[in-house]
């Protein structure tokens, strides 16, 4: 697998950065514009290194992780009843876990191939 190709790295990346910029046009909270932030920023690092190193497995799982982390976060911080932030958690959470499981099985291929490449 080639660098800077799978698209659902770039669709977590999108998603992180979406998540990044969201506080800009949705209606602010504290916890919320923080939490945001953070993840959607650890959301499109991750990304960033799979586009990079296409053969690291678990950072595909880490990001599914993360996706789960980012879609409860409205419920962890309390910030649910505010909509415009909760419903972009909400949508980040759930595309950035969908696009890393389907990442899963070309990372575990491209992985299979940096194992039997001679040094």
């Amino acid at each position: 697998m080639r660098k800077w190709t799978r698209w659902q790295d770039w669709v977590a990346l999108v998603a992180g950065v979406y998540a990044i910029l969201a506080p800009i046009w949705t209606t602010t909270v504290t916890a919320a514009t923080g939490t945001l932030i953070l993840l959607g920023f650890v959301t499109a690092l991750a990304a960033v290194l799979s586009l990079a190193e296409p053969g690291i497995v678990a950072v595909e799982w880490f990001r599914a992780t993360l996706g789960v982390v980012v879609f409860v976060s409205p419920w962890v911080v309390n910030f649910h009843s505010t909509t415009g932030m909760a419903w972009t958690a909400w949508i980040v959470g759930a595309v950035s876990f969908v696009a890393s499981l389907l990442a899963v099985p070309e990372s575990n291929k491209a992985h299979r191939g940096l194992l039997a490449a001679p040094h």
